[in-house]
């Protein structure tokens, strides 16, 4: 029996290949991994005795030979192919154990210019892995130092590696190459700087651990994170207290963190479900949490916090007085750490850059059958498109306050409407089937949880248009000022002129934000 050795990551490498010497096996080997076995005194025979060729190229050139891969690719029980290898004088390689060049740790070092990656790209080892794959029935195939044990098992026990064995390894193969690959092509279309929808989307994604369950208990999940696109997302948490993430955490504490990317200042996000329910900036981190606290105290028990800012002792202490899921926040300060390690279930989430969005980020949705992808909404407004539309012009406090509202309602499900004022927000109506019901929602949400006064002075923004004067006549009721949304329905006259009996301000953003 004889084995190909060329490996990048000689992780068990030195061991392994005294095991199969011990069990009578040849081993050939290359460059850097003869040089390793060689110097650990494990008997190797050079690539280049076997093809009767010199390495050549740097070491670009040296298992890309017909020696070697009509070795691997011969298929035993066949007449022809052993009449052939007979004829050419070649042997049979059994066993190839290959792993690639590092591709992707170049990348991600911090400065590698594209001549040092692309030199990183490897040819020969997955030309070696594909073919030996490809005759599985054959040859056993190992591109995971994790398999070592498994090939030495069997062939300890059966003098051989089993079809079973062999054909799940070749399995491995393909997914190894095909993530490979993958990296490499999108590493390279960011190089051109083309970041449209391609007309073959590939993507590839490693997994960070497998979950108890999905959204239910009946489903099963894993988390997976995107090579190289990390940064600032809850695959680069460092986990500081309490269980281990679940699916529905991951799900909301990253529309949280959408929300969270909207504001410069001091501000904590409140999500519970998928939706936020209290949102709140002031000039401190306690301000902003007081804020988000106020505006819905119910809703806020057992969900999600974020913040932009670090968190310290003042702000533990009063998080610290109701449950919650998870708190997630650049850092914290050390008093505030041990105030929350009191809760030993409490998920204490560190994320350095949480500020941090890709600016060529996509989202997609697996649908049955395909996959919907598009650009991700990055966008808020644009303040020179803004058109007052109505008699009355916002005032600068209601104008903050529409900003705000307009930040809110992008990440309330559609049809969604959010209320705001003075830098907290005071009701969300969202995900229902149409608008008038999630503004009654949005109005009867805040004037339960913000006592005599209500909605009364808050201001309005709406993810869509109007169809109807309807809901501004239910914000007049309810003491609404201002009104914030896309226009562009064919009846905007109706709820303009709806507004101005009102007294009420309303300004089109010529921009609508869905989220289904």
């Amino acid at each position: 029996m004889r084995a190909l050795i060329s490996v990048s990551d000689k992780t068990g490498i030195v061991a392994f290949a005294k095991e199969l010497t011990a069990l009578g096996v040849e081993i050939i080997s290359t460059g850097g991994t003869f040089n390793a076995l060689q110097n650990e005194r494990v008997p190797v025979i050079g690539i280049s005795d076997v093809t009767g060729f010199p390495e050549c190229l740097d070491g670009r050139v040296k298992t890309l030979h017909p020696a070697i891969h009509a070795g691997v690719l011969n298929i035993r029980d066949n007449e022809e192919h052993q009449k052939q290898m007979q004829e050419l004088g070649l042997s049979n390689i059994d066993l190839v154990v290959v792993n690639l060049y590092p591709f992707k740790e170049t990348i991600l070092k911090k400065g590698v210019t594209l001549a040092e990656a692309i030199e990183n790209i490897d040819i020969g080892g997955p030309t070696m892995l594909r073919s030996a794959a490809k005759n599985n029935h054959d040859v056993t195939v190992v591109v995971d130092p994790a398999d070592y044990s498994v090939v030495l098992e069997e062939l300890k026990a059966n003098h051989k590696v089993s079809t079973e064995t062999n054909f799940y390894l070749a399995t491995k193969v393909f997914e190894h190459t095909a993530n490979y690959d993958t990296m490499i092509a999108n590493y390279l279309r960011e190089q051109r700087g083309e970041y449209s929808l391609p007309n073959t989307f590939t993507m590839t994604f490693e997994k960070v651990q497998d979950m108890r369950y999905g959204e239910n208990p009946h489903q099963g999940a894993a988390f997976y994170k995107e090579v190289g696109k990390t940064k600032g997302t809850l695959a680069d948490v460092v986990q500081l207290n309490g269980k281990e993430l679940s699916y529905n955490n991951i799900n909301d504490a990253n529309g949280a963190l959408e929300l969270l990317r909207e504001f410069n200042e001091p501000a904590v996000v409140a999500v519970k479900h998928a939706n936020p329910c209290g949102v709140g900036v002031g000039v401190n981190v306690l301000e902003a949490y007081q804020k988000a606290y106020k505006a819905d105290p119910v809703s806020i028990f057992g969900g999600i916090i974020v913040t932009n800012q670090v968190v310290d002792k003042a702000t533990a202490e009063e998080m610290s007085k109701i449950f919650f899921e998870i708190v997630i926040a650049p850092d914290y300060e050390e008093e505030a750490l041990e105030i929350f390690k009191l809760k030993k279930n409490l998920r204490v989430l560190k994320l350095e850059n949480i500020s941090y969005f890709d600016p060529h980020a996509v989202t997609m949705k697996k649908v049955d059958g395909g996959l919907i992808v598009q650009q991700k909404d990055l966008e808020l407004l644009v303040e020179d498109e803004l058109k007052v539309v109505t008699d009355r012009t916002p005032s600068e406090q209601e104008m903050d306050d529409l900003h705000f509202a307009w930040k809110l309602v992008k990440h309330v499900k559609s049809n969604g409407i959010a209320l705001a004022k003075e830098g907290m927000s005071v009701g969300m109506g969202g995900g229902q089937t149409n608008r008038i019901w999630a503004t009654t929602q949005a109005i009867d949400h805040g004037n339960e949880f913000l006592g005599a006064e209500g909605v009364k002075g808050s201001v309005l923004a709406s993810d869509a248009f109007f169809p109807f004067d309807d809901c501004v006549k239910a914000a007049a009721a309810a003491g609404i000022t201002a009104i914030i949304q896309p226009g562009g329905s064919i009846r905007d006259e109706d709820s303009i002129k709806a507004c101005n009996e009102a007294g009420i301000a309303m300004i089109f953003t010529g921009m609508r934000h869905f989220k289904h």
